[in-house]
């Protein structure tokens, strides 16, 4: 059973090294628990897809709630798919601060990352755009 799971975050520490950190991290956990997807970032705030098994994005989850590096964990978006969208990433990043703000305006009010003020509908498509466009990068 895969599933897909979207959150949004707010980052305790915006430097570049967290950042490293919770990719790193994230890269060496979702390979073995055969976890893919996308970390985007800007502003000092996350939003992420996770794909994989249902207990492992959930056991993954869990533990992203209870991660000192995040605060203001939101569930945007679940569901049961019948194929990955973002399977050739084990965790693909996104900085938006270096994307042309007219496509982060596309979905929402203004220029900046707000997935707390979209609907979870609306980040995922945020991401199937930055997907199409190659604006995801990183090692799968």
């Amino acid at each position: 059973m895969l599933v897909r799971l979207l959150y949004a975050s707010r980052a305790v520490d915006v430097s570049p090294a967290a950042l490293d950190s919770i990719l790193s991290t994230g890269r060496a956990h979702n390979t073995s628990s055969g976890i893919t997807g996308i970390l985007c970032y800007g502003g000092g705030m996350f939003l992420q897809a996770l794909e994989g098994g249902r207990m492992a994005v959930n056991t993954l989850y869990g533990h992203i709630l209870r991660d000192p590096r995040h605060k203001d964990v939101v569930l945007l978006h679940y569901e049961e798919i019948l194929e990955r969208r973002f399977g050739g990433w084990t965790m693909g990043q996104v900085n938006l601060n270096k994307l042309n703000a007219s496509t982060v305006l596309k979905y929402s009010e203004r220029p900046e990352l707000d997935p707390y003020s979209v609907s979870g509908k609306v980040s995922l498509a945020l991401l199937e755009e930055l997907m199409a466009t190659a604006a995801i990068v990183g090692r799968s």
